[in-house]
């Protein structure tokens, strides 16, 4: 039986996951900031990372690998850099915090550069982005996470998804967001296509062999997701250098765990023994535009860049050139008018929490 979506207004969603976020001990401004990051996703059509994610926070937090009351702070720091320690709060919380202090650097210096450790999952990595880009400056965002992919030429999970998000001002047109996962999927689409009883497309995932196939299931027998490039031939090598990049910047460097000692954000997992780091780690920056040209010039080189790549000849006239960061600008002005879908099996979950916590039920 096929799926059913119940729609939402933002308001609504937003309500329920500040409601949520107050139970597990955040305060209102920790609630209202990580609420937000989730109904930003929803909004935005990344459907992976918004409210369906509410669950997957409890119960870490009934655990105790999530802390809803954390003291975040800088524990190293330079004129233009920082390392911050998360003290195991909400990565939705600690990666805002870490962005605001590498704008704040690039305000005075004219870039910042934040890694952070002791966080856990901060939600996509185009909203930390956006915060730099809105101030007309060049946002970068990344994050490690749970072992899921293995690098080319073996069955070990040994990496995350591990994303990776560039943002860039424009003029106008809207700002350019790089927003992708290292791996050849994001595990969140795996989930869906389990909610939804799909298969995957071929190349995302292997067996615990390493041979191909399309079961979205496959995680849960040992399989493995694919780096981006999906196999050696094309090209798995790459998004197995990116994710490396990934890793090595967001948690070598500040201390967190790496590799395969990244906490799984499933709680029924537990971490494994002896781990190098703490917590999951990120890497965040700001470049401030004006500190290589003018902004007018950059952002006026920036429009005729998108218009130029927007008026390419596409292989087929239905399908134009789409400019990182468009699809998920369309989807959010469709939703922010005709509401916010979210599959059926989402919202039982969803109220079968509310009960559990004793807050007020999700109603459409």
């Amino acid at each position: 039986m096929a799926n059913q979506f119940i729609t939402f207004s933002e308001e609504t969603l937003r309500a329920f996951a500040i409601n949520v976020f107050n139970a597990i001990g955040c305060s209102d401004e920790h609630a209202a900031l990580a609420a937000d990051v989730l109904v930003k996703s929803d909004l935005r059509g990344i459907d992976s990372h918004g409210l369906a994610r509410l669950s997957g926070y409890v119960r870490l937090w009934e655990k105790g690998r999530i802390n809803g009351n954390p003291n975040i702070k800088i524990v190293h720091e330079t004129a233009t850099t920082a390392t911050v320690d998360g003290d195991s709060g909400l990565g939705l919380v600690i990666a805002p915090f870490a962005m605001k202090v590498a704008i704040e650097k690039a305000e005075r210096y004219g870039s910042g550069w934040v890694a952070v450790r002791n966080s856990n999952h901060f939600g996509i990595a185009g909203y930390h982005t956006l915060m730099a880009v809105e101030k007309d400056m060049i946002g970068y965002a990344m994050t490690n996470a749970s072992p899921l992919v293995a690098p080319t030429f073996t069955t070990e999970r040994l990496l995350g998804t591990n994303p990776m998000c560039y943002g860039f001002p424009a003029g106008n047109y809207p700002p350019v967001i790089v927003d992708m996962a290292t791996s050849a999927a994001a595990n969140g689409k795996l989930e869906i296509a389990q909610r939804q009883n799909k298969p995957l497309p071929a190349g995302w995932v292997q067996t615990n062999t390493g041979e191909a196939t399309t079961d979205a299931h496959a995680l849960k027998s040992g399989g493995s997701l694919l780096p981006l490039g999906s196999d050696r031939e094309h090209g798995s090598h790459k998004g197995f250098g990116l994710g490396a990049t990934v890793d090595i910047l967001s948690a070598v460097l500040s201390g967190a765990n790496y590799g395969p000692w990244v906490p799984p954000f499933v709680s029924f997992i537990d971490p494994l023994p002896n781990l190098p780091g703490k917590g999951i780690g990120h890497f965040l920056g700001a470049m401030r535009v004006d500190g290589f040209r003018p902004v007018e010039e950059f952002k006026a080189d920036m429009d005729k860049w998108i218009g130029r790549f927007k008026a390419a000849k596409p292989v087929n006239p239905e399908h134009p050139v789409i400019i990182p960061g468009e699809p998920e600008l369309e989807a959010e002005k469709e939703r922010k008018v005709s509401g916010i879908p979210i599959v059926d099996v989402v919202v039982h979950d969803l109220n079968e929490l509310a009960e559990k916590l004793k807050i007020q039920a999700l109603r459409s």
